[in-house]
């Protein structure tokens, strides 16, 4: 039996009736139960008498009286004894959390944990841990955008349907803004460009994964080559180690697949760790060539979504997201002596 409790209407809740905004935060009651509580005066709003029809408004405040606690069903407890999420990924998926209100959760997304489920991503990713991410709340939280699976940083979750639909929009209107940073082989010339070659998904399904590889087509080109997509980078140098290699600031314009990964290698400067666009070289003489550095350079994936600007749907306020380095990327910029405080948050800013 729970105690009395007074719950205050969200800016996503109004307009709807008492007993379905009921029934949506307890699932266990019935229909007969909230009409009984209306009748004997033990539910109000705003301390008044009210029907089960009664709509709700934004900013009300509901007094709900001690509940029974709710029995589960035998495919609940079936349920329930399903596939549980271990101690070390309930606290893994919690520690990304980089921020958090009652609409919105930003992961800093740990490098090799999939976004979603899919082929060959397995039964571990970030949608199947959303369980450990309700924090009190009655339903999961939902992705809006993806990252790939060894890409990390900021990742947004909804935690409403109607947020979901709103961040999907914004993403899709290009509203928001991501800034990439990444350590790549070489020093790009000049210093700061655009990328403006096309994508089109290699054919076949080899062992080298080439159905899920991007092949870049040339500008000229794209109209007159089938299945190619316009696509558009963003690139400034914020620091290099001589001719060896540079840390990048990436700002995907369009958001293709791999995009930033097959723009990097076509422009003969692949991102460090990227066997698959970079070729499986080992070691970079300074001449773009290779995805590796050799040495103690770690060989993961040098990606990482940085920062995340967006408008927040209900707030309406401009908001900024930065994301720590992961692990692998933090020992690489103090090999390199890169320090993160030396460069400007957004490289671009000065120039627009």
């Amino acid at each position: 039996m729970s105690g009395v409790q007074t719950i205050r209407i969200g800016e996503d809740e109004g307009d709807q009736r008492l007993d379905r905004w009921l029934k949506k935060k307890f699932p266990h009651l019935t229909q007969g139960a909230v009409e009984k509580m209306c009748r004997t005066g033990q539910l109000r709003v705003d301390g008044g008498r009210v029907k089960a029809a009664t709509r709700l408004e934004v900013g009300q405040e509901v007094r709900i009286p001690p509940l029974p606690d709710a029995q589960p069903s035998a495919a609940a407890r079936a349920k329930s004894d399903g596939p549980r999420i271990p101690d070390s990924d309930l606290k893994m998926i919690q520690a990304a959390v980089l921020w958090k209100d009652e609409h919105i959760i930003a992961l800093n997304k740990p490098p090799g944990l999939p976004s979603q489920g899919g082929s060959g991503q397995g039964d571990r990713h970030v949608d199947g841990l959303t369980e450990a991410l309700k924090f009190g709340y009655k339903d999961k939280p939902k992705l809006v955008h993806r990252l790939d699976k060894d890409t990390s940083g900021v990742l947004l979750l909804a935690r409403t349907d109607r947020v979901a639909r709103a961040l999907s929009e914004a993403f899709r209107s290009r509203t928001t803004r991501k800034i990439y940073w990444a350590a790549v082989a070489g020093v790009p010339h000049p210093r700061m460009g655009t990328i403006r070659y096309g994508l089109v998904k290699a054919p076949g399904h080899g062992r080298g994964g080439e159905g899920e590889k991007m092949i870049a087509v040339h500008p000229r080109d794209i109209d007159k080559t089938e299945g190619a997509k316009r696509a558009t980078t963003d690139y400034a140098v914020l620091d290099a180690l001589g001719t060896r290699a540079s840390w990048c600031a990436l700002v995907p314009i369009t958001g293709r697949t791999h995009q930033l990964r097959a723009h990097m290698a076509e422009l003969g400067h692949p991102i460090v760790g990227d066997g698959k666009y970079g070729g499986s070289g080992q070691e970079n003489l300074g001449d773009g060539w290779g995805a590796q550095l050799g040495g103690e350079i770690s060989r993961k994936l040098h990606l990482h979504a940085r920062s995340l600007t967006f408008d927040h749907p209900i707030t309406k306020k401009r908001i900024t997201l930065t994301a720590p380095l992961p692990d692998h990327m933090t020992r690489t910029w103090k090999s390199l002596g890169w320090h993160e405080n030396d460069v400007p948050d957004d490289p671009f800013a000065e120039v627009e």
